[in-house]
């Protein structure tokens, strides 16, 4: 008696499978910078910045006790801020310039207002130096389906206390 394979498969997707694989997709790690061969060394920029960043980050991501990954690049990119005492947006920037691609729940706050910042500016300032790897993002978060109008709900509005005699 012979059983054909294909009858005992069947041709359902496991959900939890298509879970994984959408969860896959929302992030994409940084690669570190390459290295500059054939250039001149004195035209060589220098990368030792941004590799450190690269280091520090990654070897930290492996050791937050979370299960969700965003959560981990976001405390990740808090940590290398805090051991090398610069910001965290600048940090978020230097990774995002190397491939990080994730969710926006996993960036700074300092770097979420600089990236609607610079969406918003772009929009009515054709002459405005956005980044590419900030458009790739912002495209990226498009493509995840994160909210389009995050930037503008979030705004900030003066308040006025006024005195009020008793």
């Amino acid at each position: 008696m012979t059983t054909d394979i294909r009858m005992m498969t069947t041709n359902t997707p496991n959900p939890f499978m298509q879970n994984q694989a959408r969860a896959n997709d929302r992030i994409a790690l940084p690669i570190p910078p390459a290295p500059h061969i054939g250039i001149a060394p004195e035209d060589k920029p220098d990368t030792r910045f941004e590799m450190e960043i690269y280091a520090r980050f990654m070897r930290h991501l492996r050791d937050v006790p979370n299960s969700r990954m965003d959560i981990k690049i976001l405390a990740a990119i808090g940590f290398t801020a805090d051991m090398m005492d610069v910001g965290d947006a600048m940090v978020a920037k230097t990774l995002v310039d190397m491939g990080l691609r994730a969710p926006r729940r996993a960036f700074p706050h300092s770097f979420l207002e600089f990236s609607d910042r610079t969406q918003q500016r772009s929009a009515w300032d054709h002459t405005s130096s956005t980044p590419d790897s900030i458009i790739e993002l912002q495209t990226h978060w498009n493509n995840i389906g994160e909210d389009r109008f995050a930037s503008a709900s979030r705004t900030d509005f003066a308040t006025v206390n006024e005195f009020f005699p008793t």
